[in-house]
């Protein structure tokens, strides 16, 4: 499923996100760019030990920010490192970090030059955020981030599990109204 607005596409695929054939993938990272566990510990694999050195000389990025680094062995031009908030149970200012988190990924990929980025669903692994949730906030935060982008025309959502394909499915249903984004199920946009 995609939204389309002005030349601007949202996506929402069951895809995995070291696969997409965009100019950088999203990390979800925690402050150190320290790639335990999760998605991190996935990207890292792949990217191979220059994506360490390179987190560590750049760390650490404050919850709510983002970082650049090469992609390392990985085919995308670079890996950017967002950092989303711990759920605390939604008191401790999670929304507007998560949003925060997102806005700043596009920000460093236009400030890049880059035309498209993958995401993967920030925060919601180790981090406990609920996912319908963090959809809520997540795909408002990239089409507000999008619209006001020089250079980014593509942000993918590449998510494998089943609950958080259908909450951030439903999130760009509900968005894409509200936002006046045209809305299309089925197949997927052209890439950038």
């Amino acid at each position: 499923m995609h939204a389309t607005k002005d030349g601007r596409t949202v996506e929402v695929l069951a895809e995995d996100l070291l696969e997409q054939e965009v100019d950088a993938i999203v990390n979800a990272a925690n402050e150190g760019l320290e790639h335990g566990g999760g998605i991190a510990a996935i990207i890292a694999r792949a990217a191979g030990p220059e994506l360490d050195r390179e987190s560590r000389a750049h760390a650490p990025v404050p919850t709510g920010s983002a970082g650049i680094t090469t992609a390392g062995r990985l085919p995308q031009r670079a890996v950017i490192h967002a950092v989303g908030p711990v759920w605390r149970g939604g008191g401790a200012d999670e929304a507007p970090l998560l949003a925060s988190a997102h806005g700043a990924a596009v920000a460093v990929a236009d400030d890049h030059g880059f035309a498209s980025l993958a995401l993967p669903a920030i925060s919601c692994g180790v981090y406990g955020y609920p996912a319908p949730l963090a959809a809520e906030v997540a795909v408002p935060a990239v089409m507000r981030a999008l619209e006001g982008a020089e250079h980014v025309r593509l942000a993918r959502f590449c998510l494998v599990h089943g609950d958080h394909l259908d909450a951030f499915g439903a999130a760009l249903r509900a968005a894409a109204g509200d936002a006046g984004w045209a809305l299309q199920d089925g197949a997927a946009a052209p890439t950038a």
